[in-house]
């Protein structure tokens, strides 16, 4: 593993990274849960990447998708997500700890109250980034509305570059090769950790999944590693599973041309849970307020309604099915996103009772 370890560190370095983040992020184990439910559970604290109170996932990938542009003298950065979007809070924090100015196109999945702001959408406030609330018009999916920022944000761009103002258009949820590198580069992070605590090993990793860049470059690293660890991606939204895989292959096995890597990723190794989504994005349900109640009321920590509780809750089931052996060694990476917690009431379900 330490020559794996070496020649993944090699391919990374050749890429340009700007530090936006804390790492390695914290691996520890969660002694209570552990005891409750009989496995050997550690947790993965990427909610402490940084660059302030409310770090996430989307940190690594910003310090890829941003590395090149950074020193190129562009001057803003276009993104897109939900008004809540973790992905759009932190492209916005990055770009002012770089010199950018943010615009976000946010779609209303949930109508955000403009007298009241809340959460991400306040923090995009603090930030001072340029906000567009992109509506779900009638006879509209919120596939529609996404489409319809995609081509409102080119076309600011398109202004902005004619205007002499160099702009770089980051996809939603940063899910793209350079983006993903952040996640392959994570994988690094944690086979060093492991090494450091005598070889420990995870039977599977589990973590939240939604526009797939995360579970890219997971999948990539794996392949880099040569590693055996089962990595279970928990849906935060449905999903066409064989259209999504092949979207999620795909994009790790750029990844790893990208970085200059002959291996490619398994594709027996991506486990897709479609169990835990819904009703729907950024609707709560009940096995995701108990999880979230649980990490709480047993080690103080917390996770959110939309992402990384609906996560633990597939945990949580697949350990009550036994699907998870009793005694397992499993790893619940925490990408982030607690910021939901303080959002509106419709995101927070059974919480607010």
């Amino acid at each position: 593993m330490k020559n794996a370890i070496r020649e993944a560190r090699a391919l990374l370095d050749r890429l340009p990274r700007a530090r936006l983040g804390f790492f390695p992020t914290p691996l520890h184990r969660l002694d209570r849960l552990s005891a409750l439910l009989g496995v050997n559970l550690y947790i993965k604290r990427d909610d402490f990447t940084g660059m302030n109170l409310f770090g996430g996932n989307k940190v690594r990938k910003l310090e890829y998708l941003l590395g090149a542009t950074a020193a190129s003298g562009v001057k803003y950065a276009i993104t897109y997500g939900a008004t809540q979007s973790n992905h759009a809070m932190e492209t916005a924090a990055a770009c002012r700890r770089l010199g950018i100015t943010p615009v976000l196109y946010l779609t209303a999945v949930v109508q955000p109250d403009a007298a009241s702001l809340r959460a991400n959408l306040l923090l995009d406030r603090v930030l001072g980034a340029e906000v567009h609330i992109v509506p779900i018009e009638p006879g509209e999916t919120e596939a529609d509305a996404e489409e319809r920022s995609f081509r409102m944000g080119a076309a600011r761009a398109e202004a902005l570059n004619a205007a002499g103002q160099p702009c770089v258009d980051i996809p939603m949820g940063g899910a793209s090769e350079l983006g993903s590198v952040g996640f392959a580069a994570a994988m690094v992070e944690l086979a060093e950790q492991l090494q450091e605590l005598n070889g420990l090993r995870f039977s599977r990793i589990y973590h939240s999944t939604g526009t797939g860049g995360t579970m890219a470059g997971m999948h990539a690293g794996r392949a880099l590693l040569g590693m055996d660890t089962a990595i279970v991606s928990v849906s935060a939204s449905p999903k066409d599973k064989p259209s999504y895989l092949k979207k999620v292959y795909d994009l790790s096995a750029a990844v790893l041309d990208l970085l200059g890597s002959e291996r490619r990723p398994d594709p027996a190794a991506m486990r897709l849970n479609l169990t835990q989504w819904h009703p729907g994005y950024e609707q709560p349900n009940e096995a995701a307020t108990e999880a979230i109640l649980m990490l709480a009321r047993e080690e103080g920590l917390f996770v959110d309604p939309v992402y990384t509780g609906k996560a633990l809750a597939g945990l949580l089931a697949d350990v009550r099915s036994g699907e998870i052996a009793q005694g397992d060694t499993v790893l619940f990476w925490h990408t982030g996103g607690a910021t939901a917690l303080f959002a509106e009431p419709e995101i927070l379900g059974g919480l607010c009772r």
